[in-house]
């Protein structure tokens, strides 16, 4: 009730002193200047703002900042609207004054935080998080500028309850929430910033890269979050039990999760793969665009991107083409009809594999006769390449045209199967069955 009471008197005193001032001339007049500020301030921008970005398009900035300036060059209004005040305030000062300047100065202020503010906070890439920090940072000001913050920061420190030694009120908790922000934005930012270097670096593995960038992120992570608990006033101790709750989380819902965290950790660690390896798992063969967290990206020729668990890597069989180079060996398999001649096909098909020219010389193709099978001669033709990064597919495909090629040109027929069934005992069917 003390808390109530407290804070429904300062209501009240603010309520009857704005009601007080709101019917005096003067007060009106600084409301006309104030308008007229604004409006004189939206033409200057209006006029103006066009010719800055136009100048600015013929300066070869990089992208982010001439973003940065085509917003700041947005505040004109206000900074032109803010000029005009503390000029009319001081005009106000004149003896005997024509009119009170205190809403002039109030309002003059407000504009210029506001202008500092949004410059300041241009850095920051994401449009929802600048809005939300520049717009937190003004209130802030304003009430320092209003001379009311103390005011504001004791009515809610009054508004919470104590747990144990702790205490949690409504100033703790937006603190604690402003200060995890900040801390956890500027940790993420400095941790992009770092990853940029590490990935310039030459003398790094790129799935060192990779895991340097992941350690570092998760390292400044975690200290922001332990300095913007402590600056709030919370209690390391509570994260025991904070942990607890994980854990039981992780233990029931959260196994998958885990699993391709470490995993994906792990095959950064061990190198089994890495960006730029051509790999081929569940069938889907392409290139590791991108190791996440949580997955891996793998493309393929057709341009789509598979987000594959890092899970599945660890579990399943994985084909690396390039885990020691892309110098691999290839098979086409092929039968022909029991006329032809199998040295003659031997021949034909180690012929017919130097046709494409990705194929190398050295190791040269080789052909097999691997079987006798029902109704054809089995062959496998092995050949090597060493640029399977251009892919397997195609170039078994052009393998397999210029052997169509070579059988049709030297009349070699390529069996399908052929069944003959014989009607033993059996009577000719009636015209009624028929």
């Amino acid at each position: 009730m003390d808390f109530l009471g407290k804070n429904i008197a300062r209501f009240k005193d603010v309520t009857d002193t704005v009601y007080n001032g709101a019917f005096l001339p003067d007060t009106w007049i600084q409301f006309a200047i104030i308008a007229v500020a604004l409006m004189a301030g939206y033409g200057v921008r209006k006029w103006l703002s066009p010719k800055i970005i136009k100048s600015l398009d013929h300066i070869d900035w990089p992208y982010r900042v001439e973003r940065a300036l085509e917003r700041i060059v947005a505040l004109v209004m206000q900074a032109v609207a803010a000029v005009i005040l503390i000029f009319a305030s001081q005009v106000s000062m004149m003896t005997p004054p024509p009119f009170s300047s205190s809403l002039l100065i109030l309002a003059s202020n407000l504009l210029i935080a506001w202008v500092i503010i949004r410059a300041l906070v241009q850095i920051i890439n994401n449009p929802a998080m600048r809005h939300t920090i520049s717009l937190i940072g003004w209130v802030i000001a304003a009430l320092a500028i209003l001379g009311v913050l103390d005011e504001t920061s004791a009515a809610l420190d009054d508004f919470g309850l104590n747990v144990g030694a702790f205490r949690i009120s409504a100033l703790t908790i937006i603190k604690g929430v402003l200060s995890l922000f900040i801390l956890v934005y500027l940790a993420s930012f400095i941790a992009s910033v770092l990853e940029r270097k590490v990935q310039k670096a030459k003398s790094i593995s790129p799935s060192s890269k990779v895991l340097i960038g992941k350690v570092l992120r998760i390292v400044l992570i975690t200290f922001a979050i332990l300095i913007g608990v402590t600056s709030a006033g919370g209690d390391l101790s509570l994260l025991a039990v904070l942990s607890g709750a994980i854990g039981l989380g992780i233990g029931f819902g959260l196994q998958k999760v885990v699993s391709n965290l470490f995993s994906g950790m792990l095959l950064l660690m061990d190198k089994s793969i890495k960006p730029g390896d051509i790999i081929e798992v569940e069938g889907t063969f392409g290139w590791v665009d991108y190791m996440g967290a949580r997955y891996t990206s793998i493309v393929t020729r057709d341009n789509k991107s598979f987000l594959i668990p890092n899970e599945d890597f660890i579990t399943q069989k994985v084909v690396n083409w390039s885990h020691g180079n892309t110098f691999v060996r290839v098979e086409v398999k092929f039968g022909v009809d029991y006329a032809s001649d199998p040295h003659q096909i031997k021949a034909l098909a180690e012929a017919a594999a130097k046709t494409p020219k990705r194929i190398c010389e050295d190791p040269a193709p080789v052909c097999h006769l691997v079987g006798f099978g029902d109704s054809s001669l089995d062959f496998t033709l092995r050949f090597w390449i060493q640029d399977a990064e251009e892919g397997v597919t195609n170039v078994r495909g052009a393998v397999m045209l210029a052997l169509w090629d070579s059988f049709k040109e030297n009349g070699i027929n390529i069996p399908f199967p052929r069944r003959d069934v014989t009607i033993l005992g059996g009577s000719a069917p009636s015209k009624a069955a028929e």
